[in-house]
């Protein structure tokens, strides 16, 4: 969530350098943001614990930054932030607004309203450095080229590519995949569209090989690409269908429109894809549920509420992708 903010610093203050300290894994999410460098944190080895952290300071401190950006708000940043102030760096901290997402999530006295968003939160933080931004003024990422791998992959005939990632870290924030396996197959039944499942893990990987297996027009992407090649796929999208979840977020730095499926989590948390209208978030139904949202990540609900999902309509979800796809030009020629 922090690529589109990052996004939009880069095209207000071209003339900055920024350095984004992360783990290597998520070096690709910035390759495409011209004065973006990366300093990689090996939290799991030479910067493992207080020195180590106190390590990466220093490494950071040897860059000539002049300002940090603390968008993770955790003992391992609020250490590096720390360390760095004392050294007469200037500092900010994302306020992730725990106090507001408690009264979201609560059962009693609950306040059930849109809280700010999570790219907001961040830009904020900025603001604070001296340099405000105005996120209206993002522009997607450009799509990545369509290679020979890919296009093996999910075809070469014109039709429109659906993406679905029907996973999430938590049963609560996904979709039964019974009536996942409904969407499929009407989707599949019309031979208009490629669709190409994304996930991860053995178990997941068995799941997506058996939709696969099971219709024309389906091809499993997880375990067959490298993650810079799954990007690159993402990127040539026409829409992603996907939970509270990563791969989104991974459209929406893109430009893809993203339909999401909400259970006991709630788009008013602040976690919606970046661009992405309320109208593209399909909640579960708050009649029959009337506790939701009872959690900010899929790990807290009442009993009889990770079902929730069940009441969002396998025919809602096509009719939101068929109208969303409607006019969209296709990804390549």
């Amino acid at each position: 969530m922090i690529v589109p903010v990052l996004r939009v610093f880069s095209i207000t203050y071209p003339e900055v350098k920024l350095t984004v300290v992360s783990r290597a894994f998520f070096i690709p999410f910035f390759e495409d943001l011209p004065n973006v460098n990366f300093l990689e944190a090996e939290v799991e080895g030479k910067h493992k614990g207080f020195f180590g952290l106190l390590k990466l300071s220093k490494e950071a401190k040897s860059l000539g930054i002049e300002a940090v950006a603390d968008l993770h708000n955790v003992i391992r940043s609020k250490i590096i932030t720390k360390y760095l102030w004392f050294s007469g760096k200037k500092t900010a901290t994302v306020n992730k607004g725990r106090a507001e997402k408690k009264a979201l999530t609560r059962e009693t006295n609950k306040v059930f309203k849109q809280l700010k968003t999570t790219h907001q939160r961040y830009a904020d933080v900025f603001e604070k450095l001296g340099h405000p931004l105005d996120l209206s003024n993002f522009k997607p990422l450009p799509r990545k080229d369509f290679n020979q791998k890919l296009q093996d992959l999910v075809g070469i005939t014109h039709k429109k590519i659906i993406g679905i990632a029907p996973f999430a870290a938590y049963k609560s924030k996904m979709y039964p995949l019974d009536l996942m396996r409904e969407v499929i197959s009407e989707l599949d039944k019309s031979q208009e569209y490629h669709i190409v499942l994304f996930g991860g893990g053995k178990t997941e990987i068995k799941q997506l090989n058996i939709f696969e297996n099971d219709f024309s027009s389906v091809k499993n992407a997880a375990g067959k690409l490298n993650f810079k090649e799954e990007l690159a796929l993402i990127s040539n999208l026409d829409v992603m269908l996907s939970m509270d979840s990563g791969n989104g977020h991974l459209a929406a730095m893109y430009g893809i429109p993203v339909i999401t499926l909400w259970g006991v989590t709630h788009p008013f948390a602040g976690f919606v894809p970046f661009g992405q209208p309320l109208e593209n978030c399909l909640t579960a139904d708050k009649e029959k549920h009337p506790l939701l949202p009872t959690s900010i990540y899929g790990n807290k609900f009442p009993e009889g509420y990770e079902d929730s999902m069940k009441t969002i309509s396998p025919q809602k979800i096509i009719d939101k992708l068929v109208i969303t796809l409607q006019n969209i030009r296709k990804p390549y020629v």
